[in-house]
């Protein structure tokens, strides 16, 4: 499931969305202050484009206060409302029996977008 899960995300909406935060994440690597906002960016688009199989886990050891900041100042400039979008598609897909796995991927992104800060992407 996880390959062909992958293809038909990527074909209906995947690659549309690792775009948007591609983008994103070069706007924000422009300023030298929004260049840790740009890298967490980057970390969405590499799990917005190949979902399936992947899991997001903290990172070893005590991410600190610095951590934790950073995570409240992402999610009020911008956080909360890529996180509402990804509920809200999620929950559109969660409606249809077929869309339950896509929904999944998106409740997953949800995660990740409220607080990426002291949080990786390894492989399940």
């Amino acid at each position: 499931m996880g390959t062909l899960g992958n293809l038909i995300w990527l074909v209906f909406g995947g690659f549309l969305v690792f775009i948007e935060y591609m983008v994103a994440g070069f706007l924000l690597c422009i300023t030298i202050i929004g260049i840790p906002f740009g890298i967490q960016a980057f970390k969405l688009a590499m799990l917005a484009l190949w979902p399936f199989g992947k899991t997001i886990v903290l990172t070893p050891g005590n991410p600190g206060c610095l951590s934790t900041i950073m995570n409240l100042i992402w999610l009020l400039i911008g956080g909360l409302w890529i996180a509402l979008t990804h509920l809200i598609f999620g929950l559109l897909l969660g409606i249809t029996i077929i869309g339950i796995p896509w929904a999944k991927q998106h409740f997953k992104l949800v995660s990740l977008a409220l607080t990426p800060f002291g949080r990786e992407i390894v492989d399940k």
